[in-house]
């Protein structure tokens, strides 16, 4: 949840209490406010490129968690619950007297809720950065290795060296701009990318079925990570079904991994907003400015050159963050000022999300700690190497990517 206005004024920073303030932190980091303008264009684009850049690759994986067919009912029951909690949320707005999320949540539970949701919407999208420096890493390895005449130990195109070579060149600048709308254009080229890797996945699908053995009991209709997939339905990295020498797929991982690249600023604008508004009241400095967005960056970076285990990080980020803040928090603000009787349906349905809210994220965090998926990338499968064992045995026992942590 992005933010939609200023934070309300807090004990801290209320103009109330003006002795409390640090005046050089004032001067330094707390200038006029300046409004900023967006044309609709880019403002679509943006948003867009956020919501189907992280979404399209991703729900091969949450269906995988969940079983086919309960994840696809699974899916449309989250679609149904989203949509039914911005709903809640402007009737919650309604009843508060308040314009934003924050705000809303700042009178239903005070400043401590607010923190709540501070945190929350500050850790939802970092943790979605985490998850993008890992997936460039990963899959524009397979794209170098692919260059004729370079050796697939060279140093240059380790997964390290790619992911701090793409944040000093691109994602780094790009997070530096102060009004969004400049993402727009940036936004257009992703979504032109992800139109490319959806036609390649048709193709593909169509070409390359014959070569994959059949897995056993693909239709089955539920698995037990259930509860993980309701609180990923996010992304997968699908081009680690396909074979290296795949030129196609090649291809795909390319137009894959600028598309990630390219939708990594918006989570880091929005992370920045955050920091901005809880510690410095929405307005920064050039200096801070710049500061805080290189320690955002600085930190997802560090975290994603020690940690690459995608699936559980993303399961992690679904239960912990993404369910507070789209099942949990919007119905139990509307419940609070909600001046129905308990039986009237907004009531009952909130108090039924807000259960399952709960539900999912107990249940998803304890089974992602118990049961953790296998953490295994950059190994070929099986088929990649029907009729050439010597190749199979070769590249799977010498590639440095191959791994189980």
């Amino acid at each position: 949840m992005e933010e939609l206005a200023q934070r309300p004024p807090s004990p801290a920073t209320s103009p109330a209490h003006p002795e409390e303030m640090d005046e050089t932190t004032t001067l330094v980091c707390k200038p006029r406010n300046k409004g900023g303008t967006s044309n609709l264009s880019s403002a679509a684009f943006n948003v867009i490129n956020s919501i189907i850049g992280s979404g399209m690759i991703g729900l091969p994986y949450s269906l995988k968690q969940a079983g086919f067919p309960l994840g696809i009912l699974l899916l449309l029951a989250v679609a149904y619950i989203t949509d039914y909690s911005i709903i809640l949320l402007i009737k919650g707005g309604n009843l508060s007297g308040t314009n934003s999320y924050q705000a809303l949540v700042n009178k239903a539970f005070g400043f401590v809720g607010y923190l709540i949701l501070s945190a929350l919407q500050f850790l939802y999208p970092f943790i979605a950065m985490i998850s993008y420096n890992i997936i460039t890493g990963d899959t524009l390895t397979k794209v170098f290795q692919r260059i004729p005449g370079v050796d697939q130990d060279n140093l240059l195109i380790g997964r390290h060296v790619i992911i701090l070579c793409v944040t000093i060149i691109f994602t780094l600048p790009l997070s530096l701009f102060r009004n969004i709308s400049k993402l727009g254009k940036v936004s257009l080229v992703s979504l032109i990318l992800t139109v490319l890797i959806l036609v390649f996945g048709i193709i593909r699908a169509i070409t390359f079925s014959a070569q994959v053995t059949q897995t056993e009991n693909p239709w089955v209709f539920a698995k037990p990570n259930a509860a993980q997939a309701i609180g990923v339905m996010s992304f997968g990295d699908i081009f680690e079904n396909y074979c290296r020498d795949d030129d196609l797929a090649t291809f795909g991982r390319f137009c894959y991994g600028i598309t990630v690249i390219l939708t990594f600023p918006i989570e880091c604008f929005v992370t920045r907003e955050v920091l901005a508004n809880v510690f410095f009241d929405g307005n920064l400095t050039t200096i801070c400015h710049v500061a805080l967005t290189v320690i955002v960056i600085a930190l997802a970076t560090s975290v994603s050159l020690v940690y690459d285990c995608l699936g559980i990080v993303l399961e992690l980020n679904g239960v912990l963050s993404a369910t507070p803040l789209v099942f949990i928090l919007p119905a139990a603000c509307y419940l609070r000022f909600s001046e129905e009787r308990w039986t009237h349906s907004d009531n009952l349905l909130s108090a039924l999300i807000l259960t399952i809210g709960v539900l999912v994220m107990i249940v998803g965090f304890v089974m992602t700690v118990l049961h953790p998926q296998d953490c295994s990338h950059g190994q070929e499968m099986p088929y990649c190497f029907l009729g050439n064992s010597s190749l199979y045995n070769q590249t799977v026992l010498s590639s440095p990517q191959t791994h189980q942590p």
